[in-house]
């Protein structure tokens, strides 16, 4: 009964969840600035060529005037700090390569470094461009980094490294990056300088690039976003073809998986765009400044900060700049932030596994929904005591269905017994449940996180020994789920516990809901199986002292 009663309400909660999105979500959208791009994109253009009426001059390119020089070589600077490596290419003096020092591609421990940028990037990332294209030869552009060596130790004090480039008609663009040995922020200064003696009118742009494969996050967001007029803005990718550019005051854009992000901030959050590009190569997320006029003989620089790392609550509060609203668990989010920091707390307080904060986590959550089971499982009990009363109506009313109904409802009222007693606090439960789910998904403290034994990442599902041949139903690797037979297993003895369904055939296809559950669960990670199995043990054991009680 009672999980009937939970089927019932989450197909219900899983209803109104699609409903809302399908009518309310993404129907307004940020008017233009009119210092910023004009009209909105509906097209996937090239990215850096903007439309008329976006107001960016269509001239000849102030190159166009002065023969291209010879493109000299480039080397790539290394920069290491404690918490990163990051390769720098000379061309374009873009980002090539970023490896995390305390994070593993893989559980394995001779597994790499984690590489945020992915070698099919050919021409790295934070690309810096003209929305106009005003200045051709930009794209090739080889830059002159300032130091002798071709790596550098950030490992005391920040480090400083700047990379210059001077265009033929004697436009100097300089990027100044500023590291530090304790932060994953990154500071970088853009200069432009204008000496061809003529006016340069366009839009600065700054890019975050990376494969157009993106692997859309099965429970949660993967993709490209922004924090735009203090609001999240999340762009699945199957979405950019409709509409690729935002605009409003532009705090940061990003790209982002299940557990990492990278980001660009503007010193001076301004009337700006986020414009998206993508092709099938390549996914760019492009922060696009407001028109700018230079005439000759003057200098503009703007500044930014740019954050490549893990998408952890704690990292991201401390850095400030709201990126910590990156971290965003769904519509029950305001639920799930807590959650997170109770399991946290767990670990650094008091024992450090996430496996056991899982357990306390669930633990905690029972103890504040102790009252709404009570009621539940209450009316269940007293549900339990008159089936042999209702047994015995429907068999005596079994060819007329209207007297059956009367009389049940009047046995009902005699013994006070509300059907649906049992239904309504579990509904009430389930934006917890949906909040849960969601943050043990996606919450990078449980990624490579071990529990005990062979449950050595709580983020993937548990398998004990791994097997050549595949299974039906189950997701690589392939290997037996112990944590999962186990929680079938508590829905199975759940079930048993139950008042008995009244109508046979629902009988048996509530007996089916174990095998069911147990094979849906069999690819969710062994965290979220733990928290079921967990929540399945306490709810028995109240279930049994509210019918002992009530006997």
């Amino acid at each position: 009964m009672e999980h009937a009663r939970l089927i019932i309400a989450i197909a219900l909660s899983l209803l109104i969840f699609i409903l809302w999105n399908f009518f309310f979500v993404d129907k307004k959208e940020n008017q233009p600035p009119k210092q910023a791009v004009q009209k909105e994109q509906k097209t996937d253009e090239k990215p850096g060529i903007l439309k008329k009426e976006q107001n960016i001059a269509e001239k000849t390119p102030l190159s166009a005037k002065i023969p291209a020089l010879p493109i000299k070589p480039s080397r790539t600077v290394t920069v290491k700090t404690p918490l990163y490596m990051v390769k720098i290419s000379e061309k374009g003096a873009v980002f090539k390569s970023y490896v995390l020092n305390n994070y593993r591609e893989t559980v394995d421990a001779d597994s790499p470094l984690l590489e945020m940028i992915s070698p099919d990037i050919s021409d790295g990332t934070i690309r810096l461009g003209f929305a106009g294209n005003s200045l051709s030869g930009l794209d090739d552009a080889v830059f002159s980094g300032d130091i002798d060596g071709d790596s550098v130790d950030v490992t005391n004090n920040s480090k400083e490294i700047s990379f210059v480039w001077t265009s033929p008609q004697g436009v100097t663009i300089e990027k100044k990056f500023s590291f530090s040995p304790e932060s994953y922020m990154i500071d970088l200064g853009v200069t432009i300088k204008n000496l061809s003696g003529e006016t340069l009118r366009d839009s600065l742009t700054l890019s975050l690039v990376q494969p157009a494969e993106v692997k859309e996050g099965r429970y949660g967001f993967t993709g490209p976003s922004a924090l735009i007029n203090n609001k999240l803005k999340q762009v699945k990718t199957k979405k950019i073809k409709d509409k690729n550019t935002y605009t409003g005051n532009v705090k940061w854009v990003a790209v982002q998986d299940r557990y990492f992000m990278s980001a660009i901030i503007p010193d001076d959050p301004v009337d700006a765009g986020m414009h998206l590009y993508m092709d099938d190569k390549i996914l760019a997320n492009r922060y696009v400044r407001p028109e700018m006029v230079m005439d000759s003989g003057t200098q503009h620089v703007f500044k930014y900060k740019l954050f490549f790392g893990p998408k952890s609550t704690r990292v991201l509060k401390n850095l400030d700049y709201d990126l910590v609203k990156a971290v965003y668990f769904g519509m029950f989010d305001i639920i799930a932030k807590p959650c997170v920091w109770i399991m946290n707390f767990v670990y650094d307080h008091f024992i450090p596994n996430y496996g056991v904060a899982i357990i306390m986590l669930t633990l905690f959550t029972k103890i504040i929904l102790w009252p709404l089971g009570n009621k539940s499982y209450k009316s269940m009990a007293e549900m339990k005591k008159i089936q042999p009363l209702m047994a015995g109506i429907k068999e005596k009313y079994k060819d007329d269905k209207k007297r059956m109904n009367e009389e049940v409802m009047g046995l009902y009222k005699t013994y006070k017994v509300n059907p649906m007693g049992g239904c309504l606090p579990m509904v009430a439960q389930i934006p917890i449940f949906f909040a849960l789910y969601r943050m043990l998904y996606e919450a990078i403290e449980l990624r490579h996180a071990p529990f005990f034994w062979w449950i050595n990442d709580l983020s993937a599902p548990d398998r004990l020994f791994r097997f050549d041949i595949s299974i039906p139903f189950m997701q690589a690797p392939y290997g037996i789920p112990v944590l999962t037979i186990i929680m079938g297993a508590s829905m199975f003895i759940q079930q048993k516990m139950s008042p008995p369904m009244g109508d046979a055939t629902q009988a048996k296809m509530m007996m089916l809901m174990p095998l069911v559950f147990t094979v849906m669960f069999i690819n969710f990670s062994s965290g979220l199986v733990l928290y079921w199995l967990v929540n399945n043990v306490i709810s028995m054991g109240q279930q049994y002292y509210i019918q002992k009680k009530n006997v």
